[in-house]
């Protein structure tokens, strides 16, 4: 994805309230070694690309005064109330050099699971995304996790998560947390009386 921006070259908390009247959002780009960067974007373009998914975990091709970058999209800060953007940072990037972001979990066929389509189970997510560790080139926009085995009572942590090559799932301190719960209601837990009720004996007379 590409993002534009151009250099700015007043700093301060009036400048930067002039930049958001105007419709721009003041920024800062760092790392690389390279002296950090004071920035300025459009504000409605912006607000856009931050609504997709692949903008937050990807690598970004940024225009900055006609000059490209890689970087990485790393934080935002809104309006205490309104959907406006205050301001935002981004990390250049290096070919050579690991970088950490968190990247979304994307659950497929959990409908065609058995523990669904048998048992009318509930699955929870309980993790949503997940840190990793790689280089720029190895950097996946999401990690698939497939539920179509899952089975009642079976529960998925971290350490189940097949990763693409040269990617590191970091823990950070926990040694294998879960990722999906399955549950069963207990309405669907619950025998039908006619399943539940005792077989008459052979030959007991009906009454």
């Amino acid at each position: 994805m590409k993002v534009v921006a151009s250099s700015r070259q007043l700093q301060g908390s009036s400048a930067s309230r002039r930049l958001r009247h105007a419709a721009k959002v003041p920024g800062i780009l760092y790392g690389g070694n390279q002296e950090p960067s004071m920035i300025e974007l459009d504000h409605n373009p912006l607000y856009h690309a931050l609504r997709v998914e692949a903008f937050h975990a990807s690598i970004l091709e940024m225009e900055l005064d006609g000059k490209p970058e890689r970087v990485l999209l790393r934080n935002v800060q809104w309006h205490p109330y309104k959907p406006l953007i205050q301001h935002i940072d981004f990390q250049r990037v290096a070919a050579d050099q690991k970088i950490v972001l968190k990247v979304p979990l994307h659950f497929t066929n959990q409908e065609a699971s058995p523990a669904v389509k048998l048992s009318a189970a509930i699955i929870s997510h309980v993790i949503t995304e997940i840190s990793v560790s790689c280089l720029p080139a190895d950097l996946p926009e999401f990690v698939e996790v497939d539920l179509s085995n899952l089975q009642v009572g079976q529960t998925i942590h971290m350490r189940d998560l097949v990763l693409p090559a040269g990617v590191k799932a970091m823990l950070g301190g926990r040694e294998n947390p879960v990722l999906i719960t399955v549950s069963v209601p207990p309405s669907a837990a619950e025998e039908t009386p006619a399943a539940s009720a005792p077989a008459a004996k052979k030959g007991e007379k009906k009454k």
